[in-house]
């Protein structure tokens, strides 16, 4: 799907001047600043609005666990969704707090919920193959996971889109895309996830390794994205996709996250002009996937927890640029005096 560019010349140069002409020192809201440009590029308009803003939470399994690669069983993954569908996890409690609708998606869950209020049931498969043996999907799988994906983003009435995730090994997933699409070292790449030990760390970056070399000839975005992904990753992508191409605004949450926002981006780069980053995570390789997409995060709060948790506490901060980009009075308006030279 073609996604436009943000690029509008008047349009930002109209938006420095409302901002720079807000009762403040040039520059003095910092980041909050460019963000309020952010949204204005990405809505059109100097006067950008926050509407009814929702999270996705994908959730799917990874066979690749089968290696060892998580401190946790498999089962934790449908545990968890079914705390979500209970209101009892951290993103249930901060999506509460900040008024965001939140949409939890079994995209390949290797569990069967049976028909549930709250779930949204687009299960690809009971969880991904097993990548350090053979491709985690094949083609088609794939394809309909970015289908699905699309197809709930245009469903979502409002114009911010948050992104969360649950899956048992899909760090291990993250980092292998990481590392196939960035080039970056395994190594660099790797970190503690659910709470592996140093020598499972170790194991985990020697998974990636002997599977990076067995797939070594899988470069193309999609073919790396079936090869080394999970469902949940694939869904988030298309979602992405989807939401960009109706100028809606992304808030990328963890390294999981952003690993679906990598490969999207290396299909249709002017996504980046929609991404807001939520934070900066824990997790060792977050902060290179971020330089390597030249993003600035919002916060840096040592989270690790994925589920869409930075994405709803930094939505506030999209609330407070838009507001002080609409509602704080200027210079004239205040009869304040500019600063002289």
């Amino acid at each position: 799907m073609r996604i436009a560019p943000t690029t509008n010349p008047d349009l930002s140069a109209a938006l420095a001047a409302a901002i720079n002409n807000k009762t403040k020192p040039l520059g003095s809201l910092g980041a909050l600043e460019r963000l309020a440009s952010r949204l204005g590029l990405i809505q059109d308009t100097v006067a950008p609005t926050i509407r009814q803003p929702a999270i996705l939470v994908f959730a799917s399994d990874h066979g690749v666990v089968a290696e060892g690669v998580s401190a946790y069983p498999q089962d934790v993954t449908w545990q968890m969704v079914e705390n979500f569908l209970a209101q009892g996890a951290a993103i249930n409690v901060f999506a509460r707090q900040n008024g965001i609708d939140l949409h939890v998606v079994d995209a390949g869950v290797n569990h069967d919920f049976g028909a549930r209020p709250g779930l949204v049931d687009r299960k690809v498969a009971h969880g991904t193959r097993n990548f350090a043996l053979e491709p985690a999907m094949t083609q088609a799988q794939c394809a309909t996971a970015l289908e699905h994906g699309a197809a709930l983003a245009a469903d979502l009435p409002g114009n911010v889109v948050g992104f969360g995730e649950m899956g048992i090994g899909n760090t291990t997933a993250a980092a292998a895309l990481m590392h196939k699409l960035t080039g970056i070292p395994v190594a660099e790449c790797v970190g503690a996830g659910t709470g592996l030990s140093p020598e499972g760390v170790l194991r985990k970056q020697r998974v990636i390794e002997a599977a990076t070399e067995r797939h070594a000839g899988v470069d193309d975005p999609l073919a790396v994205l079936a090869t080394f992904g999970g469902f949940e990753i694939a869904m988030m992508a298309g979602a992405m996709l989807k939401a960009a191409a109706l100028r809606k605004v992304l808030l990328i949450d963890g390294f999981i996250v952003t690993s679906a926002l990598l490969v999207a981006a290396r299909i249709e780069p002017a996504i980046l002009d929609y991404c807001v980053f939520a934070h900066c995570s824990d997790e060792a390789g977050h902060h290179r996937m971020l330089d390597a997409l030249g993003a600035e995060p919002l916060l840096h709060l040592n989270l690790r927890l994925g589920e869409g948790t930075g994405a709803a506490l930094a939505l506030p901060l999209l609330h407070a640029a838009a507001s002080f980009l609409n509602e704080m009075a200027t210079f004239a308006s205040a009869s304040v005096s500019e600063k002289s030279a």
